[in-house]
Order: C-alpha cells, then structure tokens, then sequence
C-alpha cells in the first residue's frame, strides 16, 4: 500500500487559474490539469530560477519528488501551447504560506500571510474583496499550519 502524500508548500495562490488560446471557446478544447503543486514547482525552477535543491527544500519535499513534479509540470505546459488546449491549475495536496486579497472594486491586490485577515481595502475602503486562497478551497487550514510553526521564515516573496 502506497503512503499518503503530505502537503506540499506553496508560497502563494497563483493570479491565474485557466489559459486557453484566444479565439477558441474552452468548451471545444481538451483540458490539461496543472496541479497547484505541479505550478509551485514550475515557478520556482523556470520562473525564479532556483536549483532543484533549494526549490525542494522551499517546498518541504525531497528533491527526487520536486524532480517528479517539475517535469510532469513540464510535460503538461508543453502539452496545452504544442496542442492548443485549456491548461487549469487546481488541486494537489498542498498548503499555502501566503495569501493574495483582491479588491473587487480597485483592483489593487494585497500580499499576506494566511493567519492575518482582511475586511476592506485599505486604498478604497471596499468591503469587496477576492480571497485567492479561497478560491483554492483554502485558508483556516493553511493560517493554523503556519502558525504553528517555529522558526518559520515566509519564504521567498
């Protein structure tokens, strides 16, 4: 019997969950599933350029397992731009470190960590605000992790 996978890090909720090309509507193309795991590994090493190593330990999983999720990411992001089809980021057993906040009515966006809260912009005074985290189906769950956590750094911005 396989052991259950624990919780990846990732160190915020990404901006953007569906990309498909323009001009054709999503309901006629093939949908590849990006795990948000998946995406964390992506932006870590392509984006941000850190070595396996450093991105693993950022994550908390071994390196043979970033390995694993960076070319299975890989795999699926050639996959939607060569095949033209809709990439979505959802799912994977994770936890976030921070949180996005967006105001519904300004558009300005607010970085946080997942135990503070938020109730209104802090630029227009709008109580309608986007909890990115949320939209994940995460958020208590992700604020007790790390507050229960010692020595905890923030990770990387």
């Amino acid at each position: 019997m396989a052991r259950p996978e624990k919780n990846r890090i990732v160190n915020n909720p990404p901006l953007f969950s569906e990309f498909k090309p323009v001009g054709v509507p999503s309901n006629s193309l093939i949908q590849v599933l990006l795990t948000l795991d998946e995406y964390e590994a992506f932006r870590l090493a392509d984006y941000l350029g850190m070595s396996q190593l450093e991105a693993a330990q950022e994550m908390e999983v071994s390196r043979p397992t970033f390995t694993r999720l960076i070319e299975k990411a890989r795999k699926k992001i050639a996959d939607f731009i060569v095949q033209g089809k809709v990439l979505s980021i959802q799912g994977g057993n994770i936890h976030f470190r921070r949180n996005i906040i967006k105001c519904l009515d300004c558009g300005h966006m607010f970085q946080m960590n997942m135990e503070d809260s938020l109730s209104e912009c802090p630029d227009c005074g709008s109580k309608n605000l986007m909890n990115l985290a949320g939209g994940f189906g995460h958020g208590q769950c992700c604020a007790n992790r790390n507050r229960g956590r010692r020595g905890y750094r923030g990770g990387r911005q």
